[in-house]
């Protein structure tokens, strides 16, 4: 793997904190960075860490998870059952702006002079805090104070305060609280804004994506109610406002679709402050109509203004502390580890950010940190994530295996398309449907559906939970198994092969033999074996129940057992390897450490048929198998398979230093595993990849 030179953030600005990330220099290189690093979530609506005055910015969003804009793929050269319906998520009308002026000065952080400044994201209380004195063009000095969560308890709210305070002399103060459609928004310089080429970056959704269906105030809430042009989704969005200020004061409220504000005018004197609560309440449906999500808007405000912002709070640290408890990670390294203590505790909040009232949906490959991937699922949630929410949070995994069902109808009508009997789960998707438009390194990767039945196993087992398989599980791993049985074929020789599928490796695409496929699929059969003939001697109602649903054949279960006895595992007993797959091994090596540096990701430089001529590794595959299926593998096949493709591996993706570190420690390569380890907890805070400024690697964080 290519040495990558990477720098945690400098302390000079970014102090070491076990509990918080603290910024106290304004550092405009650090702009993108800070978005995503700032950003905070709770699973259903997330906001990225943009400034209260809404510039600078690099990429200012907020999301709701789930909520999606359609698109047509078009396809240069069309083909039968190619994925048709691409998904995106929506950058949904923007409430955190709080643009602030004194004597109808701007307050603008790059050119401002400021006497103090310090923004904190403390990882207990849930909260991005910030303060500064500014000293204005007047010579007056002025503090400023704003802090800001998305509630951990009511899922739809974006909370927000703002103080201002005159120190030395009175002057008039402005504050412009506004919402803003950036979804349509025109790039104020379209050179400046283009996308690359870059397939992992987010689309841009060509012509207007939200359509007003409600704009009007309502007391002192200003409500906007939108449509999606295509996907015929809806969105409610309410904001309310209290103001807290001297008598000499005023407020007045312009609404519109796409720019709506609240303008406090008032005549601060030193010693007495302008206070102002701002709170923003998000809905989103399928199918209810925006006027009724406005209407659940309001009573969200409602309950909101009735429990108050301090209560709002402490019930936040409520759940944090609960999250805290059984999830913190420790860490001592000679020398200090402070900022290696500060950074697994980042990653383990952006866990928690990313999940805990996820209830309903899945968790992007973001989390809702940025536009990345399109806001889509994938199996990052099963491999990556849930292992670990399985041990520290059961109630939120089972919901994302139970969302996860929610998709089974689609699946069936998937594998149906790819004359394939059971389900073929999406590679990538918001509603269920496929939407990776490469079927090569995409609907390929079969090992979905055996990624998904790991995930069912590893949280029963987990949690002893077998009543999951009596209400969803079985039905799962029994359409999943059907696939792998239709999917693969016994030989003459008696093996069940797997052809034509593309491993977790992205750089070797529609192959034979896959030795992570084939172990998934050996494991998803067998536990679906396992699975059925439990019901069936254990819970005999439930098993009639089931074979009703799914039409289920005692022959199924058999098929599915010889075919996991026999299932063919290539190994090379000249290398004493496992080849990838089974031609991996008579590729020409690519020479890593002669390709320049600014070379890499390959994906971004050379055309896929140069790299699939080549043994070259995008992302851990045999060294992932080695990790999830252990016990497939005594320690010197660990070794010796490790050895061979760690110089292999690229690391163009996140998801390999995580897992190389995990069996570079288990095999006693101690220098490997810690500078792994170290590429893996530093992913993000230390822009590792280079791509931070497009949102968090939540599969890293779960890695």
């Amino acid at each position: 793997m290519p040495k990558r030179d990477f720098v945690l953030p400098p302390e000079h600005i970014y102090p070491i904190d076990e509990w918080r990330l603290a910024e106290v220099r304004v550092s405009p290189e650090h702009l993108a960075r800070a978005e995503t690093i700032f950003a905070l979530s709770n699973g259903f609506l997330g906001v990225r860490g943009m400034f209260e005055e809404g510039r600078p910015s690099g990429a200012p969003a907020s999301y709701i998870n789930g909520f999606h804009e359609t698109w047509p793929i078009v396809h240069a050269e069309d083909a039968y059952g190619l994925a048709q319906t691409g998904q995106t998520i929506v950058n949904v009308p923007d409430a955190t702006v709080l643009k602030l002026y004194v004597d109808d000065e701007p307050l603008y952080l790059p050119s401002a002079r400021l006497k103090e400044y310090r923004r904190v994201l403390d990882m207990r209380a849930g909260t991005l805090t910030r303060e500064l004195v500014w000293s204005t063009p007047a010579g007056k000095h002025v503090r400023v104070r704003s802090c800001r969560f998305v509630s951990l308890e009511s899922r739809h709210l974006l909370a927000m305060t703002f103080e201002v305070e005159m120190l030395d002399r009175a002057a008039p103060v402005v504050v412009s609280s506004e919402v803003i459609n950036r979804q349509d928004a025109r790039p104020s310089n379209e050179a400046n804004n283009q996308r690359s080429a870059d397939p992992r970056l987010g689309r841009r959704v060509a012509g207007r994506v939200l359509e007003c269906q409600v704009s009007r105030e309502a007391g002192d809430a200003l409500l906007l109610g939108y449509r999606t042009t295509h996907s015929g989704m809806t969105l409610g969005l309410g904001v309310h406002h209290i103001v807290e200020a001297t008598d000499d004061h005023r407020v007045e409220a312009a609404i519109s679709g796409d720019h709506s504000k609240v303008v406090v005018e008032a005549q601060c004197e030193p010693g007495r402050a302008l206070h102002i609560t701002k709170l923003a309440a998000y809905q989103a449906s399928r199918a209810v109509p925006s006027e009724e999500l406005v209407e659940r808007c309001m009573r969200t405000l409602r309950r909101s203004v009735h429990d108050g912002v301090e209560s709002l709070l402490a019930r936040q640290q409520e759940h944090l502390a609960r999250f805290w408890d059984r999830a913190d990670v420790q860490v001592r390294f000679s020398g200090g580890s402070g900022r290696m203590q500060q950074a697994i505790r980042w990653n383990l909040f952006q866990l928690c950010q990313a999940s805990w009232r996820a209830e309903g949906t899945g968790i992007p490959a973001k989390g809702l940190t940025g536009p990345a991937y399109e806001g889509h699922y994938f199996w990052d949630t099963e491999v990556y994530v849930l292992p670990f929410l399985s041990y520290t949070q059961p109630r939120i995994a089972r919901n994302l295996l139970r969302f996860r069902h929610s998709m089974l109808g689609a699946a069936r009508t998937r594998a149906h398309e790819l004359a394939l009997s059971g389900a073929a789960f999406p590679w990538r998707t918001i509603n269920g449907e496929e939407a990776s438009a490469y079927y090569a390194a995409g609907t390929a990767q079969y090992h979905i559906n055996a990624d998904i039945a790991y995930a069912i196993r590893r949280y029963v087992d987990v949690r002893g939970d077998r009543g999951f398989l009596v209400e969803v599980g079985a039905e799962i791993l029994v359409e999943t198994a059907r696939l792998w049985a239709d999917l693969g074929f016994h030989c003459p020789e008696g093996h069940f092969h797997i052809h034509g599928v593309t491993g977790p490796d992205e750089y070797t695409t529609v192959v034979n033999d896959n030795v992570y496929t084939n172990l998934m699929a050996r494991l998803n059969l067998n536990y679906a074996v396992a699975s059925v003939r439990w019901l069936q001697q254990e819970r005999p109602a439930d098993y009639i129940a089931l074979v009703r649903e799914v039409g289920l054949d005692e022959d199924e279960v058999e098929q599915w057992e010889r075919a996991a006895a026999v299932m063919y595992i290539a190994h090379d007993d000249k290398r004493g390897i496992n080849p990838q797959d089974d031609n991996f091994l008579e590729k020409e090596v690519w020479d890593l450490a002669r390709t320049p540096p600014e070379d890499f990701p390959l994906l971004l430089h050379y055309h896929p048929l140069v790299i699939y001529r080549y043994q070259v590794v995008k992302q851990a595959d045999v060294v992932l198998a080695m990790y999830l299926l252990g016990n497939e593998f005594n320690i010197d096949e660990k070794r010796r398979n490790f050895e061979y493709y760690e110089p292999l591996t690229t690391g163009d993706s996140s998801l390999s230093a995580c897992v190389q570190s995990i069996v570079a420690a288990e095999i006693g390569d101690e220098e490997a595993a810690m500078s792994h380890f170290r590429s893996a907890v530093a992913m993000d805070l230390a822009d590792v990849a280079g791509n931070v400024s497009d949102g968090v690697h939540i599969a890293t964080s779960g890695g």
